[in-house]
Parts: structure tokens; C-alpha cells; sequence
């Protein structure tokens, strides 16, 4: 991944230190209220809007994990981080979250965990350092995962951002890295078993929608798989996408056709290509040898060959997000 490596460097850089075009999901309640981005999120004004912000941060500190070969792209990333990523900044944004409680739920909850957990993994000065700024805001987060839980009796099931398998996925991932109290994971752990323990027989022909970035089928057995260990999963899945065990036709592993790669929301299909690679990659690990595992890394493969060269088209409307994705499908 050296290549895209540097690439992927040079994207998210250039993304979150670039304030318009924005798209801010604030709710302006006064004619004299402030509502430019770097006044209201100092940290993570940048990439389009906040949540690609978040993760496009995830992406540089992920990239100087892999150990980015150009020591002066590490200087200009790591300048870029130590900027944004202070404790002023982030006491701003846990302060936005909480006076907020639905902002960004659960997708931006979720990458900012991720985020903490990609700092605290990267150690040394400059990681630990990012990652205690990032503290009060892991702290807010997990308070509304807590009010959120309990009464979120179903699951947003689409394949857009407030997807919850997909959040509370990544929450699995990187909660506890991230500093989570261990009743909050297990309380994602618990909500992922109760809504989706019991599914069955997926509407595999009805993906993908028109706008989908994610596929709700597929993100929905990558979260199971977290979920439910050992033998469990097998047999889950079994039950849940029976065309793959039957070897049957299913519309999931076709690489999805994109018909308008400028259109921004025809365009989240080429996300949905490199999520899907992403999610295939992680169910075929749980699963044993054999012809299922096969036909799910074949298909993953397609999918990321047809979604990686989409990563860097010199239009906002993808530039700002994909190169994300594209990390997820290559190290899934």
C-alpha cells in the first residue's frame, strides 16, 4: 500500500485543512448566531463536512501508522494533526456533542472513537498526546451511547450514514482502545445481538439502492461476525444470506453499476463498491475454508478493483470520503 500510501497522505491533507465547500448539519437558531465551520469545530472544520472530517483525521494518523515512506509528508501531516487535534480545539467539539445529542448519530460517534483508538495505537509523544485531547470528547460520546442504547429499540437499516450496524461496528472495534468503559461496549455488543440475532433470509434483490454507500446486508453479518464468536456465526449467516451456502445468484457480490460518477449521491455507489469489499474481506476471515469463503473473497476483489481507481477524481463530491473506504477494503 506504499503507493496509495502517499496518495491517500496527500488527499486527506489537503481535505481537512480545506473549509469550503462545507456542508454543515448545524441548526441555526438566531440571525446573529456563528456558524462558520472552524469557529463552530475548530478540529474537524475541513473535508465537506464533519463526520468526513473525523475520519479523514482517522486516515492520516492510520497512514503514519503504516509508516508513510516520505519523512517530509510525515512532518506536514503530523504538523497538520498537531494543529487541529489540540485540547482546546477538542474540548470545543465535546462541548458541540453534547449540547447536541443527535449530531452525528451514530456514524460521526463512531469515527471519532475510531480516531482515539488509530491515535492510541500510533503511541509515542505525538499520539498519546492527540489521543488525551481527544479524551473529553471519547467521554461524550460514550454518555450518548448510553442515553442512546437503551431506547433505540430498532435499527436504522439503510446503506447511508445512520446505518447502526456499520457505527456500532467500528465502536466494536475501537472502544476499548479508544477508552470506553467496558459496559459500554458490552452494551453495543448487547443491542447488536438483540436487534439482529434472529434475522433471517436478508432481501439480498433489493441492493442495492440508489444511493447506498454501504450495504445493509453485508454490514449487518460484518458486525454479527464481531458479535458472535466461535460457531456461532456459521450457522448465523447460513440463515440470514442462505444464496451463499446454495451458490445461487446474489445481486450482493455483483459489482454495483455507476451511472453518474459526478452525481454526488449516484456517486456513493462507488463507496458502496469499496464498502463492500471491506465487509466481504471481514466476513470471509470468520468463516472457514471452503467454497463460501471463496466465492466472498472473489467477490471482494472485484469490488475493490472496480471502486479503487474512484478514490482521487478532482471533484469534492468523492475526493472527500473514498480514500477512506479504499484503507478500510485494502487492510480489511
Amino acid at each position: 500500500m506504499t503507493i496509495q500510501a502517499a496518495e491517500f497522505a496527500r488527499l486527506a491533507t489537503g481535505n481537512v485543512t480545506r473549509e469550503y465547500p462545507n456542508f454543515p448539519a448545524h441548526l441555526v437558531t438566531s440571525a446573529d448566531e456563528e456558524t462558520r465551520p472552524s469557529t463552530l469545530h475548530p478540529a474537524f472544520y475541513g473535508a465537506y463536512d464533519w463526520h468526513s472530517s473525523v475520519h479523514m483525521h482517522w486516515l492520516l494518523v492510520r497512514l503514519l501508522r503504516r509508516r508513510l515512506p516520505d519523512p517530509a509528508q510525515v512532518a506536514e501531516v503530523t504538523g497538520v494533526l498537531d494543529r487541529h487535534l489540540t485540547p482546546a480545539n477538542l474540548a470545543t467539539e465535546a462541548a458541540y456533542l453534547q449540547d447536541r445529542p443527535t449530531f452525528e448519530r451514530p456514524y460521526g460517534w463512531a469515527w471519532l472513537i475510531a480516531l482515539a483508538a488509530e491515535c492510541r495505537a500510533l503511541g509515542g509523544p505525538d499520539g498519546d498526546r492527540w489521543a488525551d485531547a481527544l479524551a473529553p470528547a471519547v467521554t461524550a460520546v460514550d454518555l450518548l451511547l448510553s442515553e442512546w442504547l437503551p431506547k433505540a429499540t430498532y435499527p436504522v437499516r439503510h446503506g447511508n450514514h445512520p446505518n447502526s450496524a456499520f457505527a456500532l461496528g467500528l465502536v466494536l472495534d475501537a472502544g476499548e482502545r479508544a477508552g470506553l468503559p467496558a459496559a459500554t461496549v458490552e452494551a453495543v455488543r448487547d443491542r447488536l445481538r438483540s436487534w439482529f440475532a434472529g434475522d433471517h433470509d436478508a432481501p439480498a434483490h433489493w441492493e442495492p439502492s440508489g444511493q447506498d454507500f454501504l450495504s445493509p446486508a453485508l454490514t449487518e453479518a460484518d458486525a454479527m461476525r464481531r458479535v458472535l464468536t466461535g460457531p456461532e456465526f456459521e450457522p448465523w449467516l447460513d440463515r440470514f444470506l442462505p444464496a451463499l451456502r446454495a451458490g445461487a445468484p446474489c445481486p450482493l457480490l455483483e459489482v454495483p453499476i455507476v451511472s453518474d460518477r459526478a452525481d454526488p449521491q449516484i456517486g456513493h455507489l462507488l463507496g458502496l463498491a469499496l464498502s463492500r469489499a471491506a465487509t466481504l474481506r471481514g466476513i470471509a476471515g470468520a468463516l472457514p475454508d471452503g467454497p463460501v469463503r471463496t466465492r466472498l473473497t472473489e467477490a471482494a476483489d472485484a469490488h475493490l478493483k472496480a471502486g479503487l481507481p474512484a478514490v482521487e477524481r478532482g471533484d469534492f463530491t468523492t475526493d472527500h470520503w473514498l480514500a477512506t473506504f479504499a484503507t478500510l477494503a485494502l487492510e480489511a
